[in-house]
């Protein structure tokens, strides 16, 4: 995994803004309205922190719950600035549209981790130009996308996994995933 986000994240000139999404990590079953991370997922919020710790990240996207928050938390501490939270809640749509035009606004060479939801982590791949992406199964954690964006052309797409595997999805999973 290192040797995969090292070859995005290099390059001859200057670096390309670069935007690396991921789902917020396993969540806790309470409290039901806004639940923190379970064991597993503290363990991959850590995990994912190591796994993009050359990745020269400088600002964090969150929303303004608490799995999404702590998920990053280890990032945002490196960083060094307290994450751009982004409210959920309300159409789908219009979330995906506010964490892209939050992207958007951040200047040219920035990294940038979007922390979302299993719904809005692929919505928010394609608003900002990568391909289109099913909803993520309910106990896939560990799908890591990287969009790199350069100066002329087409975003740079890549995907690839980090922490923990996550366990085989279900077979109402797999329908949906077609």
């Amino acid at each position: 995994m290192p040797l995969l986000l090292a070859a995005a994240f290099t390059g001859a000139g200057a670096q390309p803004s670069t935007v690396i999404l991921v789902r917020h990590a396993e969540r806790a079953a309470e409290p039901r309205n806004d639940p923190g991370l379970t064991d597993a997922g503290r363990d991959r919020a850590r995990a994912l922190a190591n796994a993009l710790a050359g990745a020269r990240v400088t600002r964090v996207v969150t929303t303004h719950l608490q799995r999404t928050q702590l998920t990053a938390q280890y990032m945002s501490e490196s960083v060094g600035a307290a994450p751009i939270i982004v409210r959920a809640g309300g159409p789908t749509a219009a979330h995906v549209d506010s964490v892209a035009a939050a992207v958007r606004r951040l200047p040219a060479g920035e990294v940038v981790l979007v922390v979302g939801h299993s719904n809005t982590v692929p919505a928010i791949v394609g608003a900002l130009g990568g391909p289109k992406l099913p909803d993520l199964c309910e106990t896939q954690y560990s799908m890591l996308y990287i969009l790199e964006f350069p100066v002329s052309g087409p975003p740079r797409f890549i995907q690839a996994t980090y922490g923990a595997s996550d366990p085989p999805a279900s077979a109402d999973c797999s329908r949906a995933m077609r």
